[in-house]
């Protein structure tokens, strides 16, 4: 490779960044000497889908990969030796990129110095307001107040029950209960995940710890632990767990689940089927893992060695993933090898390229977060923000913690999790001042509780046990919180592109940060007296806002601040926090807002556009792309927007599927559409190719009213393949689930009609055979030879005027038969049905298995086609002779074909007449002939 130091990139090579789908990243590059040339970008940007699969096939093939995600992108000249080019972002993952310079008439490439440009793309919507609430299922039950507490002499009936062995489980919180509080967590106090604790199925006998058992102690991964559902013979554990699933969608909420695969709990399901996977010392017993010099005795650590044991977590995942999760704690992962979390998330993402994955890192080596947010593609990491006490502590741990969320992955700042002290237990202003602490702190809204925060609980969560949430008390921080939430939802400062600067200076056990959002800006100087106990004066660097009376978007009150020679101070109370602001109409952000948070709806619209927008122009005009205009245009009507992107003469491409009209038909997609799902409601929808989810997506809402999809389009198949759309669509009376037929059709060069169907498919799928004779009669049959699914259904339906078409008239319904040998008969049906094929000029064949008896058969197949140009259809019976010998009667054994044709005369708009009596006339006759029977008007 050859190095110049001629050449200058922009961004510098090295140097990472955290974008959102929906943005576009321009490079440029810049020759010190101007030469005659070209400039190039070599990039994986926009190839994730084979970046993916190398991964995956490194694992399960063990092939070597050959970075075929790589490939170059001409950049425009844009001045005197300057060339520059933007790309679109449009997939989530970890994408690199470096500028060359080719000169002109020679084929070696100069590099600029450094190694590659990085950028790491998490989906659209986590730009901002990525407020979690972390909730353990079980404490919503009846002790969530405090009340219910077992008196004395329970409590001593439940000892001696122990002490006998005996397992005591109390009654849990359940998800219906939790769906009952959720109106409060989502709209409330303005979360937008919520983060479940395990809700696996956990040890309650042996190797059960605490009163309830550890949800972490996972006896199956893929299961609902029963406990957490009510008794309901309509609706099973996971169904239940759907409902609340649903719940939080229908709130435009995520669902965050915690699975802990580092470890099982004793006697899990893998322990049988898969025991080569468990860790195991060298004297052969099972490994329990352990943390902070706890070893959890309950546990048992799976070997990562297995690569079996890498595809069985993916599917693990991807099966959580179809049950509406968006995302994943990763609790210990840190633990987990980082080749096995490249190839469980690139598995995952391959159907679900939006999921999250939430490192729970802490205690582990910040290199390994790095890796795993970049190499892995893991999303966010949690922050230690809420471990540092003291202003020294903050500033030694920020700088590093601000740098990883500018460029590897958001690091969310937890006021407190279930592993540790309760805030409240030390003073309720404790509480509130480090609740406002790591929210105001938050990037890009990155800031999360553990249940109870709010009411200021002061029980330790014991995740063996059920302590209350204090749960409804008189004293709480609900409406601090919904300030807090609001802002970091609302206001710029706390969406992407925000600088933080720590600027305190001099003496006291305080912190100021200032929040810069350049694109518009707006700027918030955050102060807080980390002193719960005492007064603390703060001094800073004057941040270059207007002053020095500024608005307190906390209370509303004006802060008078003072000017000193060396910036500006202030005196603060015992655990004070002030957010602010030199406009006091930043108020207005103070305001909730209920339904999806604005800036993350603009960005998802905006990648939404882009999509649509390189589908039609490809990737290298991107300075034509508008993105405001697009993200009005779009939501103005999907269907227009589409049409004016398309360069084929303002054709949409655009098959328009409606709620609930399109539920009963199979809407066909052509290549290269788009498929544009409308309802009145929010909605979520999924497009399944079999076991395989090939897109899914959350409606967006139109500007004149109602929800829409754009799913854009998909790889032609080399047959016409059907799909499945699965959707879930959410109002105020719940969720309703359908599923509905899709048929996305192959290129029309590679068209090719399925002309043979097996048994398998045949009893799946109930098929007619449609026979025409090219002056509108027709032969409507069904594959089940003999059966009438409808008054339609007929073996002869004649056009009867000889000059134009007219309503059909159902002369024969059906012929019927059996087969007799020595009196044993077995009548034509389904149940012998091997096979139907058609020629494709208008004839049938059915091929039939009959048994004759004492274990013998006979192959028959059946032939019909109508007679062109003739109201009549010739049917042929045709008995096989014996090719294989074995169980096949000998063929100079005769059988007997017993024939009972359904002979009416009827509009066929009219019901059958079978069962009113013998006809009077007889319409037709049938003929035997040298090939079959003929039947004719």
């Amino acid at each position: 490779m050859t190095v110049s130091d001629h050449l200058v990139q922009y961004p510098s090579p090295g140097v990472h960044f955290l974008q959102f789908r929906g943005d576009t990243f321009t490079f440029t590059l810049h020759q010190l000497h101007p030469r005659e040339g070209t400039a190039w970008l070599r990039t994986n940007i926009g190839h994730a889908e084979i970046t993916r699969r190398e991964v995956i096939r490194e694992v399960i093939h063990a092939e070597t990969p050959l970075a075929r995600d790589w490939y170059d992108i001409p950049m425009q000249p844009a001045g005197e030796g300057r060339f520059q080019v933007t790309v679109p972002l449009r997939e989530t993952g970890h994408f690199e990129a470096k500028c060359y310079f080719l000169p002109e008439g020679e084929t070696t490439p100069e590099w600029p110095e450094g190694p590659n440009t990085a950028l790491n793309v998490a989906p659209a919507d986590t730009c901002c307001a990525n407020i979690l609430y972390n909730a353990f299922v079980r404490l919503f039950g009846p002790g969530k107040a405090g009340e219910g507490a077992p008196s004395p002499e329970e409590k001593k009936c439940v000892a001696s029950l122990d002490a006998a062995q005996y397992t005591v489980i109390p009654e849990s919180g359940t998800f219906r209960d939790m769906i009952g509080e959720l109106d409060f967590i989502i709209n409330t106090l303005g979360c937008r995940y919520i983060q479940l604790l395990p809700v696996h199925p956990t040890p309650t006998t042996y190797a059960r710890m605490g009163r309830f058992g550890s949800p972490y102690a996972a006896l199956n991964f893929r299961e609902v632990d029963p406990a957490l559902a009510e008794f309901d013979p309509g609706a099973t554990p996971l169904d239940q767990f759907r409902e609340l699933v649903d719940a939080i969608h229908a709130r435009h909420g995520r669902v965050l689940m915690d699975i802990a695969i580092n470890h099982t709990g004793w006697a899990a399901s893998i322990h049988e089927s898969h025991p080569e996977w468990l860790a195991r010392t060298p004297d052969g017993h099972i490994e329990r893992p352990g943390a902070w010099g706890v070893i959890w005795e309950d546990l048992t650590r799976l070997d990562y060695r297995h690569k079996g044991l890498w595809q069985y977590i993916a599917d693990v995942f991807l099966t959580w993933c179809s049950r509406g999760a968006d995302g994943f704690r990763c609790d210990a992962g840190y633990m987990i090898p980082l080749d096995a979390w490249r190839y469980i998330i690139a598995t995952v993402r391959n159907q679900y390229p939006d999921t999250i994955f939430f490192l729970e890192g802490l205690g582990g080596k910040i290199s390994v977060t790095r890796d795993l947010l970049n190499i892995a593609g893991m999303e966010w990491a949690y922050s230690e923000l809420f471990q540092n006490y003291d202003r020294g502590q903050i500033e030694q741990y920020m700088p590093e913690a601000q740098a990883i969320s500018r460029s590897d992955g958001l690091m969310i700042h937890y006021a407190e999790t279930h592993d540790n002290n309760r805030l409240a237990a030390r003073s309720h202003a404790y509480a509130r001042m480090r609740t406002a602490f790591c929210a105001l702190f938050s990037p890009n809204g990155g800031f999360g509780f553990a249940n109870g925060v709010e009411w200021l609980a002061t029980e330790k969560i014991d995740v063996h046990g059920a302590p209350s949430l204090n749960w409804g008390a008189e004293e709480n921080q609900v409406a601090d919180i919904r300030k807090l939430t609001a802002l970091l939802t609302n206001h710029p400062a706390f969406h992407e592109g925000v600088e933080l600067t720590m600027r305190q200076k001099g003496a006291g056990n305080g912190v100021v940060l200032l929040r810069h959002h350049a694109a518009s800006g707006k700027k918030l100087l955050i102060l807080i007296n980390l002193a719960d106990t005492h007064a603390t004066r703060l001094t800073w660097d004057a941040p270059e806002m207007a002053g020095p009376a500024f608005t307190d978007l906390l209370t509303g009150e004006t802060v008078q601040v003072e000017t000193v020679w060396d910036g500006q101070s202030l005196e603060l109370g015992p655990g004070r926090v002030f957010c602010l602001s030199d406009d006091p109409a930043d108020l207005q952000y103070v305001r909730p807002v209920t339904g999806p948070p604005p800036r993350a709806l603009t960005q998802r619209f905006q990648a939404k556009a882009l999509d649509v927008f390189c589908h039609y122009n490809g990737v290298g005009n991107m300075d034509a792309f508008d993105p405001d205009a697009a993200v009005r245009q779009l939501s103005d009507d999907p269907e227009v927007f589409c049409r004016k992107l398309n360069p084929a003469g303002g054709v949409p491409e655009v098959i328009l599927w409606d709620w609930p009209t399109d539920l009963r038909r199979e809407v066909m997609v052509p290549p290269g559409f788009f498929l544009l799902l409308r309802t009145p409601r929010p909605f979520r929808a999924r497009i399944v190719d079999g076991n395989r989810t090939v897109g899914q997506e959350e409606a967006l809402p139109c500007k004149n009213g109602g929800w829409f999809i754009l799913f854009p389009p998909l790889p032609a198949p080399s047959d016409h393949r059907p799909h499945t759309l699965k959707l879930r669509v959410y109002g105020k009376d719940g969720c309703e689930s359908a599923d509905a037929p899709l048929l996305y059709l192959s290129d029309p060069q590679s068209a090719r009609v399925k002309q043979v169907f097996h048994r398998q498919e045949l009893l799946r799928t109930p098929l007619l055979f449609l026979g025409t004779n090219g002056r509108g009669g027709m032969a409507r049959a069904h594959v089940n030879w003999g059966h009438l699914a409808s008054r339609y259904d007929a073996l002869l339906g004649a056009n009867l005027h000889p000059d134009f078409p007219e309503d059909r008239h159902i002369m024969l319904a059906r012929c019927r038969g059996w087969v007799v040998y020595q009196g044993f008969s077995y009548e034509i049906g389904l149940d012998c049905l091997e096979e139907f094929r058609f020629d494709g000029t208008g004839a049938g064949f059915w091929q039939y298995h009959i048994p004759t008896g004492q274990g013998e058969d006979i192959r028959l197949t059946i032939g019909m086609e109508m007679i062109p140009d003739r109201n009549a259809v010739q049917i042929l019976f045709f008995r096989h002779k014996n090719t294989n010998g074995e169980n096949h009667l000998p063929d100079h054994q005769p059988v007997r074909l017993i024939l009972r044709p359904d002979i009416e005369d009827r509009n066929f708009h009219s019901t059958t007449k079978a069962f009113a009596g013998p006809e009077q006339t007889w319409p037709g006759c049938i003929q035997q002939t040298e090939t079959g029977f003929t039947f004719s008007p």
